[in-house]
């Protein structure tokens, strides 16, 4: 009994599967990223290379950013924010969402019912994996966001589900 035991815990901790920090929760603050050293507004993202995005980014966030991979559910530093503010692109700092239109959708990963305006994400068809999905990505800079889907809460009816990595929370100043 005491074998099965330990093995059952040796599996759990090779799998990945403790409670540890996930490099996908560990998204850094405005003030502690790249967009804190330019004025994000004056810069030309379109023009930068995957050479500049690696130097600036983390593993993590090149990978679900630049190469449109997908962070793990749950493990994302987003998913469960309840805190107010404004979403931002975490490559170039575009606003994309307000913490009002965020929900709660119960996939892991931070859901929004809405965009902050009609032109700050870019949509595209993605028929990778043998399905039809809308990918969303930021008008500004080409940043894989995550997907939308038409399964969200009124009044728009849709669920834009983004990975943690590609957004930076910014809270509300207090007045």
């Amino acid at each position: 009994m005491k074998k099965l035991i330990y093995s059952i815990i040796c599996l759990f901790l090779l799998s990945g599967c403790m409670a540890k920090k996930s490099a996908a929760g560990e998204g850094l603050d405005y003030k502690d990223s790249h967009l804190s050293k330019v004025d994000p507004d004056l810069v030309d993202w379109k023009t930068k290379d995957l050479e500049y995005w690696k130097s600036v980014l983390s593993p993590i966030q090149f990978n679900v950013t630049r190469e449109a991979g997908t962070e793990r559910a749950f493990t994302g530093k987003y998913w469960d924010n309840k805190k107010e503010g404004v979403y931002i692109c975490s490559n170039c700092g575009q606003h994309l969402f307000l913490s009002s239109t965020k929900f709660k959708s119960g996939t892991g990963w931070p859901s929004f019912y809405d965009t902050i305006s009609k032109g700050a994400v870019s949509k595209i068809v993605d028929s990778k994996f043998g399905m039809s999905r809308t990918e969303i990505i930021c008008s500004r800079c080409g940043a894989h966001l995550g997907h939308v889907f038409d399964d969200g809460p009124r009044p728009t009816g849709l669920r834009y589900c983004m990975n943690s990595v590609s957004l930076i929370h910014v809270p509300n100043k207090k007045k």
